[in-house]
């Protein structure tokens, strides 16, 4: 099952929750390079994304006999392309999660508080919602 099948499988379920789409997934890429390695049978695709952020897909053929360039630029893309969804997942989780914390009455998360979260420590700036308490 390829990426668009199973965006179509949780549109026809009706689940409208906010997510990483393929569309999304391709918007963030602005830039993809293709480089054959000396040894004439792998592929590396290099992705560069909206940020600046590159990753990397490769495709290796077992025997020189089979390889092909544009069916290793295809495996080489798709393999970095997986690459992506969960960096896009953490750029929209990490969002949600900022909204959530601008509504009235939550306070933001302030860069010494997490600091404080990632040390293990008490939190100075919103000591009531210490995620480290004992």
């Amino acid at each position: 099952m390829n990426d668009q099948q199973i965006e179509q499988e949780i549109q026809a379920k009706g689940l409208t929750a906010p997510r990483v789409t393929p569309a999304d997934v391709e918007a963030a890429i602005i830039g993809e390079t293709y480089t054959v390695l000396p040894n004439g049978r792998s592929t590396v695709c290099q992705l560069t994304l909206d940020n600046g952020f590159t990753v990397e897909g490769i495709s290796a053929a077992v025997s020189i006999e089979n390889f092909n360039a544009e069916l290793g630029n295809k495996i080489a893309r798709q393999n970095a392309v997986n690459q992506v969804w969960p960096l896009l997942g953490f750029r929209l989780r990490d969002q949600l999660d900022r909204n959530e914390r601008s509504k009235p009455g939550l306070p933001a998360l302030s860069e010494a508080d997490a600091r404080a979260d990632i040390a293990g420590t008490p939190r100075p700036d919103n000591p009531g919602l210490n995620t480290n308490a004992a």
